[in-house]
């Protein structure tokens, strides 16, 4: 495929351009994120003579920064200028940005240890890092998503929330509840007795992660609930992670274990 544009690139000999859907799914943003950034001038890629949008390790490496500096609370169009008074230099930017983030160390501690995760890779190998700048990009994204669902928490819950929401906890957490989803569904299409041994045990690790979330406390699993209740009003790139389906099966197995209690 050829491209209309020389783009210009870290290792010219293994870098491979990918179109628009195949890099969002690895940098872990959406492909409407990429056009949006595209029609600002902030992210421009590559075009092949049709016309179709191509990405490489320096556009990456580009997008990393935009989603670093606007969550530091940069306005697009400051960025877009920031971004073009100097040259790329990946290694003195992911030392700024980890020094910038430091101010912030109590709520983005995960964020921190991605940008220096990224910092050592790219002094070791002198190249970009998929994997490393994907992180950076995921814990700021997560950070922000979090804002909307600040509304149905007090700001002591909050606090009570952030004390217990360590980059261990993070990391592991989002990975647990993938695990229990793919079993609770797997589970519930096979048509498996809530009440049986199998059933009750996705059901205690269903509740054993609600109770390390809550930390035990009632009033934040009750606004969890209206949290969840609400859905209505979620913003429109937020889905639930589990279905309706697992969620009602997980309900069923819950009301079978109270029964025999």
């Amino acid at each position: 495929m050829k491209i209309s544009k020389e783009v210009p690139r870290l290792k010219p000999q293994t870098e491979r351009l990918l179109q628009a859907h195949e890099f969002a799914r690895r940098a872990g943003v959406t492909v409407r994120t990429l056009h949006h950034y595209d029609r600002l001038g902030l992210l421009k890629p590559a075009r092949t003579l049709s016309g179709y949008r191509m990405y490489g390790e320096l556009d990456l490496v580009r997008l990393q920064q935009i989603v670093t500096l606007k969550f530091l609370g940069l306005p697009l169009k400051e960025i877009k200028l920031a971004l073009e008074r100097k040259p790329l230099d990946l290694q003195a930017t992911l030392r700024l940005q980890r020094e910038i983030l430091g101010e912030k160390r109590r709520q983005i501690e995960m964020a921190i240890a991605a940008v220096e995760k990224a910092e050592s890779l790219v002094t070791e190998k002198g190249e970009a890092d998929w994997d490393s700048l994907k992180k950076i990009i995921e814990v700021i994204d997560m950070e922000n998503n979090w804002d909307w669902v600040k509304k149905y928490y007090t700001e002591e819950q909050l606090a009570e929330l952030a004390s217990r929401y360590t980059p261990e906890v993070a990391e592991r957490g989002p990975r647990e509840w993938a695990a229990l989803m793919k079993e609770v569904e797997a589970a519930n299409a096979e048509g498996v007795d809530p009440a049986s041994s199998r059933a009750q045990a996705l059901a205690a690790r269903w509740s054993a992660l609600i109770e390390e979330f809550t930390g035990g406390n009632p009033e934040i699993l009750e606004n969890l609930k209206r949290l969840y209740a609400d859905q209505a009003n979620w913003p429109a790139h937020t889905q639930k992670p589990y279905s309706n389906d697992a969620m009602a099966f997980i309900n069923r197995a819950i009301a079978s274990r109270k029964k025999e209690e």
